[in-house]
């Protein structure tokens, strides 16, 4: 028994650097570049365009109706067969990117339509173009409204993000299965691991509460 409590002492700050240098890295920068993804995907389905809007409908349908396993693993072992060869860090932000803009784009579509409509009548009374429009007015509105099931989709991520494991990039979970392997402790060591996520996700949802709680008190002055 002490020997377990020796090897869980000593994995932990393996486990949680990796985890620091690994796993939350490549969420914020799948994250970061799955937000553009869904910002233009949320604009093409609220296009008139039957066409684009039609493409932004066609790539949300097959993302949310594949797995994220899969979507990955296309990226990593499927586009070799047609002569794309992708690192492992790059293709996880690839895949991961490309879901974050599939699952986030329903969301700032929503929160784009919660702006009431009188607001885009007034801009145009104005004389503010589309673009305009969108950026000064429509947009900081919906930021208020998307950033808790935004939030959401980040916290998730980084949990999913231990799916990147299995084409061998260098993160928490990675680190955690080759502990598990030169020791043989694998319910000891995959039991730290999920603290590990556990801990991060706290982290997460108190800077979420007071990210929520700091703009609600802006939007109520």
């Amino acid at each position: 028994m002490n020997d377990v409590w020796t090897l869980m002492l000593d994995s932990f700050w393996p486990m949680l650097l990796a985890g620091l240098t690994g796993t939350i890295p490549l969420s914020l920068a799948s994250f970061a570049i799955g937000l553009v993804i869904a910002l233009g995907m949320a604009l093409l389905r609220l296009s008139r365009n039957v066409v684009l809007s039609g493409f932004a409908r066609f790539y949300i349908s097959v993302i949310r109706g594949t797995p994220l396993l899969v979507q990955l693993f296309v990226i990593f072992y499927g586009l070799p067969a047609v002569g794309v060869v992708i690192d492992p860090f790059p293709a996880a932000i690839i895949a991961f990117s490309l879901n974050v803009g599939g699952y986030a784009a329903e969301v700032i579509r929503a929160a784009i339509l919660s702006v009431p409509r009188g607001q885009w009548e007034a801009a145009h009374t104005v004389g503010l173009s589309y673009r305009k429009t969108l950026t000064r007015i429509i947009l900081p509105q919906a930021a208020r409204v998307s950033v808790p099931p935004l939030s959401n989709t980040f916290i998730s991520l980084v949990k999913d993000s231990s799916l990147a494991s299995l084409i061998l990039v260098s993160e928490l979970f990675r680190q955690a299965q080759n502990i598990a392997a030169f020791s043989y402790e694998f319910m000891a060591v995959y039991l730290e691991a999920a603290l590990i996520y556990w801990l991060f996700c706290l982290v997460l949802s108190f800077a979420q509460n007071a990210l929520e709680k700091r703009l609600d008190r802006h939007v109520a002055h």
